[in-house]
């Protein structure tokens, strides 16, 4: 993410549907360690992957934290197909940890010590609109680059009606 703030109001700069994804974990038993330590690492692996090839199809992220007990990552993706693929590739590292889990889960040797969630919503073009005020580029705005708010109107009624020139396509920076 950027640091410099840009002045005034800005909106993010996406085009078409945009795909959120949020995902996370929560720690529900502190004193097992060994157990959540390595959930937390592979969701940094898995982000760390996906910054390192783009085509995959990730446009940005935040980690967050809830609570101490909870922590996740808003997710904006190119298209629910990419996300698809990225969850499914056999040679991403996503797979990998979820045949642990699932090999873990059939065993019986998960305990509950740590819970692990997503959800996915893809809002269409026109039912989504952002604004920000003297901030570096957070969150959609970050994934998809943003512009001056009058571009795509002060209101927040005109930034929902605001449309693609395509009228097509996926978020894009």
């Amino acid at each position: 993410m950027s640091t410099k703030t840009a002045t005034g109001y800005t909106t993010a700069a996406a085009k078409g549907d945009t795909v959120v994804l949020l995902i996370g974990m929560r720690v529900n038993h502190f004193w097992a360690v060994h157990q959540w330590v390595p959930v937390f690492y592979a969701m940094l692996r898995m982000l760390r992957e996906l910054a390192a090839d783009p085509s995959r199809g990730l446009l940005g992220r935040v980690l967050l934290t809830a609570s101490p007990r909870t922590y996740y990552v808003v997710q904006y993706w190119e298209s629910k197909d990419k996300l698809y693929a990225y969850a499914t590739a056999p040679d991403a590292f996503h797979h990998k940890a979820w045949a642990i889990a699932n090999r873990k889960q059939r065993a019986g040797s998960l305990r509950g010590h740590v819970g692990l969630w997503h959800e996915t919503y893809i809002a269409p073009e026109g039912s989504y609109e952002s604004i920000y005020f003297d901030m570096p580029p957070f969150g959609l705005a970050a994934a998809t680059g943003s512009l001056p708010v009058e571009r795509r109107g002060r209101r927040a009624a005109q930034r929902f009606a605001h449309r693609a020139e395509n009228g097509s396509g996926a978020a894009r920076p």
